[in-house]
């Protein structure tokens, strides 16, 4: 079936985009990073929670929003994909699900582990055959359809060895996928323990590594887009006008104020990113549905960020849900790379 994200991204490569084909993406495969807690607090509606959601009550919200139809791509862990393909939940969905190919140490972020601290190593837990048959591959009867499409991440640290062992893990990750037909997105994550790398030219050290990795790579390996940190305005211009034929996406990052949010959207929009894969952006929101619909809007462009929080607060209140911040705290700009154009 022809997704929605097969569309759009055939419209984008065509020169052919306009604001609706902007996608947007909701990460829910945080159980390979922040594991537990990532699922989020299991709020009550007059704020207080005093658990986080279990798997089952986190597997509900991803149901739902599936079913809501406004997100283009569900990004999941293999195992969580396993359960809700078995259960048809994508069978006839214009969403794409999307899996987390690999897992490198600097998103193993448990709680007292200081893995994340230390120079980026690459590792990956899934299987492309199982991915691809939700989990049944090796099974003669196999009938369950997974997905074709992966997240894998890489970071670069300016550490000649930790970077050269990411390049060597990229490489045969590239060589799996294309012999089992597997595509991919592609995230780089800023440095999680840079060496010698000033603030100042950090995110072109970022757009240098990406343009140099992808550089001796076919077209027929490369990413599908790109997924990385909203570096300002500056940096996502030059990295997202370097070459028209490569997408680029940004990632999330912390959950911060709602304006913060809607706010990311609207720049990365604007500086030439067509993709956002927000995750706990989305999933620690009050309202995580509401926050989706208004994240559609802000990406066309018919309302404003600030309009945007106006209308999350009032849907709040008709729900009887009590917000985690005012109103005027919640409008409020917090992310200092956000500030640069707000």
């Amino acid at each position: 079936m022809t997704t929605r994200l097969d569309q759009k991204l055939a419209r984008i490569r065509a020169g052919q985009y306009t604001r609706g084909d902007f996608i947007i993406a909701d990460a829910k495969d945080g159980d390979m990073g922040p594991s537990l807690v990532s699922t989020g607090p299991l709020r009550q509606k007059d704020g207080s929670w005093t658990r986080y959601r279990n798997r089952a009550e986190f597997l509900d919200q991803v149901r739902s929003i599936v079913a809501q139809n406004i997100v283009d791509i569900m990004l999941l862990s293999a195992s969580n994909l396993e359960k809700l393909a078995a259960e048809g939940v994508f069978r006839g969905s214009p969403v794409k699900p999307a899996v987390r190919a690999n897992d490198t140490s600097d998103i193993w972020m448990v709680r007292g582990g200081t893995y994340n601290h230390l120079p980026s190593r690459p590792f990956r837990s899934a299987s492309l055959p199982r991915v691809l048959h939700g989990g049944s591959a090796l099974r003669s009867n196999a009938s369950v359809a997974g997905t074709d499409l992966g997240l894998y991440s890489i970071t670069f640290n300016n550490d000649l060895e930790a970077d050269l062992r990411a390049l060597e893990a990229f490489a045969a990750f590239r060589a799996d996928a294309a012999l089992h037909g597997f595509s991919y997105f592609l995230e780089v994550f800023n440095p999680n323990a840079g060496r010698d790398v000033a603030p100042e030219i950090m995110p072109h050290f970022v757009n240098d590594c990406i343009v140099r990795c992808l550089a001796g790579v076919a077209a027929a390996d490369r990413p599908q887009f790109l997924k990385v940190a909203y570096n300002g305005p500056k940096a996502l211009e030059e990295i997202a006008g370097y070459d028209p034929g490569m997408i680029v996406g940004v990632l999330g990052g912390g959950a911060g104020t709602t304006r913060d949010c809607f706010e990311l959207l609207a720049q990365a929009e604007r500086y030439g990113a067509r993709v956002a894969l927000f995750g706990r952006k989305i999933n620690l929101a009050e309202d995580p549905l509401t926050m989706v619909d208004l994240m559609r809007h802000v990406a066309d462009g018919t309302v404003t960020p600030q309009e945007a929080v106006r209308a999350y607060h009032g849907a709040l209140g008709k729900q009887g849900i009590k917000p985690i911040r005012s109103l005027d705290d919640d409008s409020a700009v917090t992310e200092a790379v956000l500030r640069q154009a707000a």
